[in-house]
């Protein structure tokens, strides 16, 4: 199941071009250029009309979404983020746990070792009790 969801390099590459794509077509509605005295500069605007924006505040105060609504809209939310996700392959999963075993490894032998030149260093400064 999980090898028919993950995409190869051309399928990858396909969906590039088209969210590029979809962004130059959306940055040549919503983009103005403007001139100023010393030259030409790009100001990115979002080009509205006042009754859309006033559309959709309104709609936003008509729609009341109760507690178990909100909680549906959330668990669709978080699949379809979940979706998005590229997941690691078998092989790049053990890498990656190898190296952050070997990370936490390093670094747990370093507080160890420091740990014991403490406790060594405080019991020659104030001495064994006795």
């Amino acid at each position: 199941m999980a090898e028919s969801n993950r995409r190869g390099e051309d399928a990858a590459a396909e969906h590039v071009d088209d969210v590029f794509d979809d962004a130059v077509d959306d940055d040549a509605q919503d983009d103005e250029t403007v001139s100023g005295g010393r030259g030409t500069a790009t100001k990115s605007r979002k080009v509205t009309d006042g009754k859309d924006s006033r559309a959709v505040k309104s709609a936003e105060k008509s729609e009341k979404v109760g507690f178990f609504g909100r909680i549906g809209r959330f668990v669709r939310e978080v699949v379809a983020e979940l979706r998005k996700v590229i997941w690691p392959t078998r092989n790049e999963l053990l890498t990656y746990t190898a190296v952050v075993l070997v990370f936490v490894s390093a670094i747990m032998a370093i507080v160890v070792g420091l740990d014991y030149l403490y406790a060594k260093g405080v019991l020659f400064v104030f001495g064994e009790p006795k």
